[in-house]
């Protein structure tokens, strides 16, 4: 989203499970591959305009993906 430098544990990490599921990995430890953003929703939004997340998965990601990840990301 921002591209700002941060300390990795400032940051929630996005993960895209081996089944292809995208969520959000509120321990670090699930297995898959990750995708840090800031915990601000509007870092989130940034990453969803400019499709960093969909280059970092090499997937499309779909508009409820990201609206569950923004929920998600508010009740933190």
């Amino acid at each position: 989203g921002c591209r700002e430098m941060k300390d990795k544990k400032a940051l929630l990490r996005i993960v895209k499970t081996p089944e292809g599921e995208i969520l959000l990995d509120a321990t670090g430890k699930k297995s898959g591959r990750g995708a840090y953003v800031c915990p601000d929703p509007e870092c989130l939004k940034k990453a969803r305009k400019s499709r960093a997340l969909e280059r970092a998965f090499d997937t499309a990601i779909p508009a409820e993906v990201y609206d569950a990840l923004e929920g998600q990301m508010v009740a933190l």
